[in-house]
């Protein structure tokens, strides 16, 4: 019997009219991080599309490069992360089909500094290079006219609020929870500096373009949950804390984060972390302009083909 269904699963493609959402293979997923309090929405998605018929698991890996990377050698079907520079590079076709969260970071500094222009020359601490701190610090260069010093590397926004809480750095860029965490526990000691707005994608969801079409069943199933969930969450925000599922991974997390699930959404919704409409076309160009200035991407945004980086036939069905 088993190896009957193996020949199912092998032979898919072939009788994809006659294959049901059971005998399909699950759905793997690459998170560029281990499940927290920013990862809730989405496993309230992934409960609803469960619910739908989606057979998923998911594996986290230590950052967006090995994510990324997990995608392109096949070993994971759909991963988090903004591969721009891979999309451009890669013969792989990757293509994003859903934006997760926008570029809403925060440069945060020691008290002295209340500006961006005033960290001109000063050294500034961010996750990795060539990731999306690095990219944010250099379009702040661009558009402020300013140079940042020294760079030093500390992945993950809790280790750099731990780094600066012990006079390690003078100023860093740290997510919405993060952010209010140093400021919560020494607000006498640091500033957050005022940002510009942006629309850029932080992380999105993609895969290989030739496996999106081959599952496009599962695909359309995981998009439009995310989609109904992204629009419930804009409407109410203590939808995600309502529906986290005690048993799952948000569920066992401690006491404390799960607590703090309504205000964090509340405020990432008021503050426009998440776009209901799941990025689409506007953030496909928003992308284009930020990792060109970036320097992810080669060329003029102006003259990039959205459809080169997002396949969008899932996320217009969704919202038909």
């Amino acid at each position: 019997m088993m190896h009957f269904g193996k020949y199912i699963a092998a032979t898919a493609l072939a009788i994809s009219t006659m294959v049901t959402a059971v005998t399909a293979e699950p759905l793997k997923i690459a998170l560029a991080e281990t499940p927290s309090d920013e990862l809730a929405a989405f496993f309230v998605a992934l409960d609803r599309a469960k619910a739908n018929g989606l057979d998923y698991e998911w594996t986290a890996f230590a950052d967006e490069e090995l994510a990324i990377q997990a995608i392109l050698s096949g070993q994971m079907d759909i991963g988090f992360g903004t591969p721009y520079a891979a999309m451009q590079r890669s013969k792989a076709p990757l293509r994003i089909i859903f934006q997760l969260s926008k570029l809403k970071f925060f440069p945060v500094a020691v008290e002295e500094y209340t500006d961006l222009k005033q960290l001109d020359g000063h050294p500034i601490m961010l996750h990795s290079r060539g990731g999306g701190t690095d990219s944010i610090a250099n379009v702040i260069e661009e558009r402020i006219g300013i140079k940042f010093g020294e760079r030093s590397y500390v992945p993950g926004s809790s280790n750099r609020v731990v780094a600066m809480l012990a006079g390690q750095a003078e100023a860093t860029i740290l997510d919405l929870s993060n952010k209010n965490k140093i400021i919560a526990e020494a607000d006498d000691r640091f500033n957050v500096l005022p940002m510009f707005d942006v629309d850029a994608s932080d992380e999105a969801l993609f895969a290989n373009l030739d496996w999106i079409k081959e599952n496009s069943e599962q695909v359309d199933i995981l998009v439009s949950a995310l989609l109904s969930v992204w629009q419930d969450m804009s409407a109410d925000p203590t939808i995600i804390s309502r529906e986290t599922n005690p048993d799952g991974p948000i569920g066992q997390l401690p006491a404390e984060i799960l607590g703090e699930l309504d205000g964090f959404y509340t405020e990432a919704v008021a503050g426009g972390l998440y776009d209901p409409n799941g990025g689409g076309r506007k953030a496909a160009q928003a992308d284009l302009e930020w990792y060109t200035a970036a320097g992810q991407l080669d060329g003029n945004p102006a003259e990039l083909n959205i459809e080169d980086f997002w396949y969008l036939a899932p996320l217009d069905a969704a919202a038909k």
